[in-house]
């Protein structure tokens, strides 16, 4: 399975997935700053209030998610080229299983990486411009890394949502990256719809998992060239 995932890797576009990535870090470090000082100094009022927007930001890697559906599935198959990998002797569940931990593994990595440069530019920024009201508590950290780690996997799971439909049945990359956008503006924008948020988030979770579930299990009815 390791070497399978491996593979992946090797196979990806590793050029454009890195400039992609370096894009989504570079932007979202400076989100929280932005936000505060042109949307609403609201969100500046405490060190906490800073956390919970740069929960709300960081969604925006549901999106890169996509990217690598786009890139590991739809790609392959328009390119024919995974027609070369059914012709090998490994099962095609193992196959989709390998194709699913990639993008998992790089989509929690580059989670955890952007949590993590977010919060540091924000508190170095803080120093040098305040724009943050209130005392920094050495113990928003243990919360901040308990949410990064809760979070990052929520996102990880929720971005495969477009998988199973979209991805592998339909094939479909614009949708695909449209779907991806819509469940981000939905995260975004549920208090302003009267959505309980972390209902939302449960059941987006599970959808994510459902189609986790069918892409592998269903592989040989909708896996077809």
């Amino acid at each position: 399975m390791i070497k399978l995932i491996l593979l992946e890797g090797k196979k990806l576009k590793r050029h454009i997935i890195i400039g992609e990535v370096i894009i989504y870090w570079i932007a979202l470090m400076f989100l929280p700053l932005l936000f505060i000082k042109q949307v609403s100094a609201d969100f500046g009022n405490s060190f906490t209030t800073v956390m919970e927007l740069n929960k709300a930001i960081q969604t925006g890697l549901i999106l890169f998610g996509a990217s690598l559906i786009n890139q590991v599935f739809i790609d392959e198959y328009k390119n024919k080229t995974i027609s070369l990998a059914y012709s090998y002797p490994i099962n095609r569940k193992q196959l989709f299983t390998a194709k699913i931990l990639f993008i998992a593994l790089l989509v929690f990595l580059v989670t955890i990486i952007s949590y993590t440069l977010t919060a540091v530019s924000t508190y170095l920024i803080d120093q040098v411009h305040p724009f943050i009201m209130g005392e920094f508590n050495p113990d928003d950290i243990l919360l901040y890394f308990k949410d990064m780690i809760i979070r990052s996997f929520q996102i990880t799971v929720i971005s495969f949502i477009p998988l199973y439909f979209l991805g592998i049945w339909k094939r479909l990359t614009i949708p695909t990256v449209l779907c991806a956008i819509l469940i981000m503006q939905l995260l975004n924008f549920a208090p302003m719809l009267n959505l309980n948020l972390d209902l939302l988030i449960v059941l987006l979770f599970l959808l994510g998992g459902l189609s986790i579930i069918l892409s592998i299990f269903k592989v040989k009815k909708v896996g077809e060239i």
